[in-house]
């Protein structure tokens, strides 16, 4: 299965579901192959149920310097037909404002062939668990 982007934009964005113990959210993610963990805006952690601050902070080396911010499990999270159970995602706002809710790193892609087609603008993700 095959997903659209927009390769003149300057940022593939990637649309995920987190799922959590009162619901899920949907965030839109900037998918980063400089990123090795996947990281998303706290409001939406919390939207599904999740409370940040109830978990140990970790140490992670960003694009703008060295952050502090929890990390822990999500029960699922899903996107371009991968889910993921007990998912580590960092709960981390973007210091600037850039138009998406976190970055989608490439540890959610273990055990995967990821395909960007610039060409064609389309991602295509073969194999890992699925929903």
């Amino acid at each position: 299965m095959t997903f659209p982007f927009n390769p003149a934009s300057g940022t593939v964005l990637v649309v995920g579901e987190v799922i959590g113990p009162v619901g899920t959210t949907v965030v839109v993610l900037a998918l980063d192959t400089g990123a090795t963990g996947t990281s998303i805006n706290e409001k939406y952690l919390v939207a599904a149920g999740y409370n940040p601050s109830q978990f140990p902070s970790v140490s992670v080396a960003t694009a703008s310097g060295i952050v502090h911010a929890p990390r822990f499990g999500v029960t699922a999270f899903a996107a371009l037909g991968v889910s993921r159970k007990d998912y580590p995602v960092l709960a981390h706002t973007l210091p600037i404002p850039s138009g998406v809710d976190g970055v989608l790193g490439l540890d959610f892609f273990e055990g995967t062939i990821l395909t960007l087609d610039f060409q064609k603008g389309e991602i295509a993700v073969v194999g890992g668990p699925t929903p």
